[in-house]
């Protein structure tokens, strides 16, 4: 892909998706916090707010504050800006594999700015049917699933195909 346009992909995916995660956040932190949460779709998607000092699903909330705070904020910031750096100006992929490492850094820089600001990453979305449910997460969550799916559906594939449209 061109290096101008991969640029402008890389930019506009960014600030799409960390300006729609910290909105959304923003939103549950004003009207969710304190709350009982809300309930959609017959219970099939809910609102609840929490405070994730850890990672995925709380991995490593128990460690002392020091240890989270190097390896959750400042490791993941020096990997984030790495990945970023990468995607940039190295990647030689496609359009997908692009997008999808977009994806990735979009949503490990939302979850950066909350750890850097609150130290805790802001979840609120709950998704499942009767007794199966995923753990909370957020919009950055989303868009870190989505970017690494991206990547695993582009590379599978082979390079040729995911070439620019």
């Amino acid at each position: 892909m061109e290096r101008r346009k991969r640029i402008a992909l890389v930019l506009v995916m960014l600030v799409a998706c960390v300006g729609c995660d910290q909105g959304t956040k923003v939103l549950a932190r004003n009207h969710l916090r304190g709350s009982d949460g809300m309930s959609f779709l017959a219970d099939t998607v809910r609102l609840d707010y929490t405070e994730n000092e850890g990672a995925f699903l709380s991995l490593g909330a128990s460690l002392p504050g020091p240890w989270r705070a190097a390896i959750f904020t400042v490791g993941c910031s020096a990997a984030i800006a790495a990945l970023l750096s990468y995607t940039l100006f190295a990647a030689r992929g496609g359009y997908f594999q692009i997008l999808g490492l977009s994806l990735i850094c979009a949503g490990g820089i939302g979850n950066l700015i909350d750890r850097w600001i609150h130290g805790y990453a802001t979840d609120f979305l709950n998704v499942g049917i009767g007794p199966v449910r995923t753990g909370i997460f957020n919009v950055a969550d989303l868009a870190l699933l989505a970017g690494c799916l991206v990547v695993l559906w582009s590379s599978s594939i082979g390079g040729s195909r995911c070439s620019e449209p």
